[in-house]
């Protein structure tokens, strides 16, 4: 395990970093933020180019037949404009509690008929963006597999394999993901091969099951290296970070982040965890992470007055970018010095 992890690090090495950000209005809204100020200031203040935006069918077919777009169309329409690419989540299953984010006139339909409704809500939504310049890929159900987390009960592989193929016929120009969750032991098998995978990657949380407390894992960063190479080694896809935990995890009798003392908050993540967290997801030689909880770091700075967290990640994200440049010089000279040797 070790030396296919050593081998994939070692073979993506002189890859540019890109440390993006998921992006969730509701989320904003969660904390008492203006969803389009924290967004604007992710982007222009933070630094990021890289987003995850989700499109998520209970808010957007509130009604069945009635679709409101106005949201996600004046996100993509904002990263077209300051030329940041989007990964756009795609299906029932995105991003963020429920997790499963199906309307309630579509709960009481039969499954055949349901999932007749999400394809064509699918098919809306990548009809739609699929020319859109700030396009780069879609995420096509969240961690679809992951059956002890969300309000999920659907998990047929069938209907995976079947979104997949609508997605890939309507729009075959663009990455198809499909993402696997956390710290479980497998790798991805059987249908869909999508284009890459991701994963999610945490590191502290509360166990509610044995210990009732703060749980690290302890996983080195070689373990997600191993992951990736050995799924690029068997599928031959590449893998990359959709989710590296870059907020807390709140103990169960708490309740939510808002509801935390920012001493709670700070058991499971503070500005210097932060920091190691980055460097850890780096360390896994996966070049591609989106961070995880920036609404969170910015509620603490606008509210709190407290911006440690953010100044960490905008470090961070510099750093990167400095890194980009510096590979990217160094390509330039070795095609300099390749001419002049021919």
């Amino acid at each position: 395990m070790y030396g296919i992890a050593q081998w994939y690090i070692h073979k993506h090495a002189n890859e540019p970093i890109t440390l993006g950000a998921t992006f969730v209005p509701d989320y904003a809204r969660y904390f008492g933020l203006d969803a389009r100020q924290t967004l604007t200031a992710m982007v222009d203040d933070l630094g990021v180019k890289q987003l995850r935006l989700v499109s998520y069918w209970d808010d957007i077919e509130h009604q069945q037949g009635s679709y409101d777009f106005s949201e996600l169309d004046s996100e993509m329409q904002f990263a077209q404009s300051r030329n940041v690419k989007v990964s756009l989540a795609l299906g029932l299953r995105q991003p963020r509690w429920p997790e499963c984010h199906m309307p309630d006139w579509a709960e009481r339909e039969p499954t055949t008929q349901w999932e007749k409704q999400l394809n064509n809500f699918i098919a809306t939504v990548v009809n739609r963006y699929k020319d859109n310049s700030a396009l780069d890929s879609y995420q096509l159900e969240n961690e679809y597999f992951l059956t002890v987390f969300g309000e999920c009960h659907n998990f047929d592989r069938e209907r995976l394999v079947s979104e997949y193929n609508l997605v890939k016929g309507l729009d075959p120009n663009h990455t198809l993901v499909v993402s696997m969750s956390n710290n479980a032991i497998g790798m991805p098998l059987g249908q869909p091969t999508p284009d890459e995978w991701s994963i999610s990657v945490y590191k502290r949380v509360w166990d509610k099951t044995i210990s009732q407390r703060y749980f690290e894992y302890p996983i080195p960063a070689w373990y997600y290296a191993f992951r990736a190479g050995w799924t690029e080694l068997t599928r031959g896809r590449n893998s990359f970070i959709h989710e590296l935990q870059a907020e807390p995890w709140i103990a169960d009798p708490v309740g939510g982040i808002q509801d935390a003392s920012i001493a709670e908050q700070s058991k499971t993540l503070d500005a210097p965890r932060l920091k190691d967290r980055i460097q850890y997801g780096e360390a896994t030689g996966m070049k591609t992470i989106y961070m995880w909880g920036v609404e969170w770091w910015y509620w603490r700075m606008v509210k709190y007055n407290d911006p440690s967290l953010w100044n960490t990640a905008k470090e961070a994200i510099s750093k990167a970018e400095n890194h980009n440049s510096q590979l990217e010089q160094q390509g330039k000279l070795k095609v300099n010095l390749d001419i002049i040797k021919k």
